[in-house]
């Protein structure tokens, strides 16, 4: 599975889309009319506020089928919510199975009588409706929280430092906004229970960090006040291409969209904010293309050289038959033996199930072959074996090149030697990943010394450019976790080869991309 692919848990949260509200009325699931604020209106918002637009006015007849893996994803959301409920120790009112109607006026009794704690409850008030999973009395007045099948933090076991998640502060603000309008609210400290079992707290009035004084609180506001807008058509939005785009239902309307009007978005790594940036001053990829970049002047966000950069990339996109480029001589390390090396996890299990080698010798009687070690099931037992066995293959085939695709394999190897401190050190992890010969190939090579004509560096993206094809008809980092799921419950050994096959054809594409650049010409 590749990180840019940006495989986003929609969490548990988003299957109360379908509920109804005050103003829309009953509606089946597939339908989006919510004229009423959400916590998943304000989810979306966060993510994409032309989704948001689309939901409420868009034209059903143009929405994509939903995706196996976001249905799965629906259905272990309500599962971990089920669990976790179903582990409580102390009693609870439960309001999950009333209608939205009778669930308001329940909840409303329950706070008024002090029931300390609420499961599956409503309120309401004037264009405000939530649906907290949890509320729990605290000091006087009840706080609010969220049963979320992803972590509950940003970088949560990666690298970076832990940081609340926007589109679950949004949710729990507006639980928030409510109770306090309601004279209800003991604090402005709302939780989320995660996967990983851990109550993690959002502070509202903190500031997200040294470079973002804002609080969460007034980042709600902001976002609740753009809401307005876009329910009363006052404001319009637009769609931006990036990788997470590829999992939503409007995907094909927005990206057809998107290349009629030869957006901005479609040159790598320019999104939706510098693309609002620039368009005051450049609207298109040609306009880009063809600008003087002096008479543009300073542009918030993008510097100098980033906006030369992005004119090369809309160059390119718009010269027929142009073709990518290395920026810089490059050299790679000359070794006999390659790993081409591929990861796949399932974060809503908290699992790396398999660990992917394509090994390539190049001798005179060159060879090539996959290797692969996978978790039988989703236990920690299983998975440390898997590990256990792949670094074992690692050490074994030293010396060697180790090529992988931006720091996933890394984040997950250490995340991974973590839980399991008596397979490796962290001194072996970061010996495999921060030797010479081992090069990611993404941020090495691909983002920093070359260029291409393409709307993004997703390694399907270059290696399908470069003639390359999957086996399978829906190649994806999701797919492969839906069939994960699949083959757990079934232990049918087709589900098993589809995966070992994608995960094969990942490390091939990884080969067949170091391959290609090794022959780019160079272009200063």
């Amino acid at each position: 599975m590749w990180p840019n692919e940006q495989v986003v848990l929609l969490d548990e949260g988003h299957e109360k889309r379908w509920t109804s509200t005050p103003s829309s009325g009953p509606r089946r699931r597939g339908e989006a009319r919510i004229m009423a604020i959400t916590a998943s209106l304000l989810y979306d918002l966060v993510q994409c506020p032309h989704r948001v637009t689309m939901d409420l006015f868009g034209n059903p007849a143009d929405r994509d089928p939903i995706s196996p893996f976001v249905e799965l994803l629906w259905e272990r959301g309500n599962e971990y919510e089920k669990e976790v409920i179903g582990k409580l120790r102390q009693p609870f009112l439960d309001l999950k199975a009333l209608s939205p109607s009778e669930k308001q006026a329940a909840t409303a009794e329950a706070m008024a009588r002090k029931q300390p704690l609420i499961y599956g409850g409503r309120i309401v008030v004037d264009d405000l409706v939530g649906e907290p999973d949890i509320l729990r009395m605290s000091a006087g007045g009840y706080i609010a929280g969220d049963i979320k099948s992803g972590a509950g933090e940003e970088g949560a076991g990666e690298e970076s430092d832990k940081k609340p998640k926007k589109h679950y502060a949004v949710q729990l603000a507006l639980y928030t906004d409510i109770l306090e309008r309601l004279k209800l609210s003991a604090s402005r400290l709302p939780f989320v229970w995660d996967v990983n079992g851990e109550e993690v707290v959002y502070d509202l009035e903190a500031p997200q960090g040294p470079r973002t004084p804002q609080s969460l609180w007034s980042y709600y506001h902001e976002q609740l006040d753009t809401a307005r807008l876009i329910l009363g058509k006052k404001e319009r939005t637009l769609p931006a291409f990036s990788s997470p785009c590829k999992l939503c239902h409007w995907y094909s309307s927005c990206k057809k969209a998107l290349v009629a009007a030869h957006d901005l978005t479609l040159i790598p790594s320019l999104g939706r904010s510098r693309r609002d940036a620039l368009s005051p001053r450049i609207r298109t990829v040609q306009a880009l293309a063809g600008a003087d970049l002096a008479a543009i002047g300073k542009v918030p966000g993008i510097g100098p050289d980033m906006l030369r950069r992005f004119q090369v990339r809309a160059r390119l996109l718009c010269e027929p038959g142009a073709k990518p480029f290395l920026t810089e001589p490059t050299t790679f390390p000359n070794v006999k033996r390659e790993l081409f090396f591929d990861v796949e996890t399932d974060p809503m299990r908290d699992v790396c199930y398999l660990h992917g080698f394509l090994d390539r010798t190049r001798d005179a009687g060159a060879t090539e072959r996959y290797v692969s070690f996978y978790a039988y099931d989703a236990s920690p037992t299983a998975e440390k074996e898997a590990f256990s066995k792949a670094l074992a293959y690692v050490r074994q085939s030293r010396p060697c090149a180790i090529y992988h695709y931006s720091a996933y394999e890394k984040t997950i190897w250490r995340k991974l030697q973590e839980k399991y401190p008596d397979v490796a050190t962290a001194e072996d992890v970061n010996g495999v990943f921060e030797a010479e010969d081992t090069v990611d190939l993404y941020l090495d090579i691909v983002a920093k010394k070359s260029e291409w004509p393409t709307n993004d560096y997703s390694i399907k993206t270059l290696a399908a450019y470069l003639g390359f094809s999957w086996r399978d008809p829906t190649p994806s980092g999701a797919a492969s976790i839906e069939w994960y799921h699949r083959w757990l419950e079934s232990k049918d050994q087709g589900i098993r080869k589809r995966i070992l096959e994608y995960n094969e054809d990942d490390c091939v594409a990884l080969r067949v991309l170091l391959d290609g650049l090794k022959v780019f010409p160079v272009r200063a």
